[in-house]
Formats: structure tokens, sequence, C-alpha cells
């Protein structure tokens, strides 16, 4: 059974960092690309970053380009968001996602973190 667990969310203040991980089981994470989400209550989905299988690809939202990085360890089968000046406009339940090509579409299946960002 496939299963993303996503975590390391939490509350921030505008300026701090937070890395969020997930943990990807129940299929062979190296041959997927995968991608972080964030969702807004009332507000669409937003594709935030994504990275290709092998980790040689990577591209970003507009809104976080050049703050966020995102990143993969294939031997652990685990995805990584690294979040730095974070603001209030980044609050999100952030969850991630795969694809069997890099350009989607993309399927998600875990629970999510939560980030809340203050000012």
């Amino acid at each position: 059974q496939e299963q993303f667990v996503e975590s390391g969310g939490g509350l921030a203040q505008s300026g701090d960092s937070l890395r969020l991980s997930c943990a990807g089981s129940g299929f062979t994470f190296s041959l997927w690309a995968m991608s972080w989400f964030r969702q807004v209550p009332g507000k669409r989905r937003e594709l935030v970053a994504r990275i290709s299988n092998d980790g040689s690809d990577t591209d970003y939202a507009s809104s976080v380009r050049g703050r966020f990085t995102i990143s993969r360890d294939n031997a652990n089968s685990t995805l990584y968001l690294q979040m730095n000046m974070l603001t209030p406009e980044d609050t999100a339940l952030y969850y991630c996602a795969k694809a069997w090509v890099y350009a989607g579409p993309y399927s998600t299946g875990g629970q999510g973190t939560q980030v809340t960002v203050s000012s």
C-alpha cells in the first residue's frame, strides 16, 4: 500500500526556517518525480516545488523561488522541503505527491503537515 508521511510543520514566526520531510513507502520512490503542494482553506491547491526522480531537475512556484529548496534522498525514500524566510503567506497545509513523469499529474496520499507563520 502506497503511503506518504509528512512531518516537520509547526508554528513559526516571519523570517524563520522550517524543514519538511515526506517519507514514502509502498512504491519504488527513486522511480517517481515528487512534489510539494500546499492548500489553504477556500483557496486553490498550489504546486510549491517539484523534483525529478533523480533530483537533476527542480522547479518552484514564483512565490517561493529563492526561499524554498526541494531535495530528495532516494536511498531513504524521503523528500524534503527546506523553507527559509517564512512569511504569513506561507501558512498552509503542506503535502507531498508523486508522478510518473516530471510534468505530472501528481497524486497525493498523505495527511499533510500544517505550517503556520505569524508576523
